[in-house]
């Protein structure tokens, strides 16, 4: 991605914007890594190279997960939202249902004004 991630000249910035548009750069490409990964699983015959590359895959969920938690820890409001939740998601249970925003007769969650991030 280089220095396409900023939209504006990245010497205006801070260098707390820049690191946000760094780690938001990096769970881009964890998350293309996570599906390139299992595309290849999908087509592997040889099984060892199977279990080789879905515990590779196992790791970029972590390190998709630790940019994540990064990027949700330097968004204040998204702060404020996370600590409402008190529940972990328990396995089985909806994801959609851990949602404070309110949901559509369809089920699907109806816009609201999404958290900016805030630097000093």
């Amino acid at each position: 991605m280089g220095f396409d991630q900023y939209h504006e000249p990245p010497s205006e910035l801070s260098a707390e914007a820049r690191t946000y548009a760094r780690m938001i750069a990096s769970l881009t490409e964890e998350a293309e890594a996570i599906g390139w990964y299992a595309q290849r699983i999908s087509v592997e015959p040889d099984e060892d190279a199977r279990a080789i590359m879905e515990n590779a895959q196992g790791e970029e969920f972590k390190h998709f997960a630790m940019d994540l938690e990064f990027l949700i820890r330097r968004t204040p409001r998204a702060q404020l939202r996370r600590r409402r939740r008190r529940r972990p998601l328990r396995r089985g249970q909806r994801i959609g249902s851990i949602s404070s925003r309110p949901v559509s007769s369809e089920g699907m969650s109806v816009a609201t004004e999404l958290p900016s991030p805030t630097f000093s």
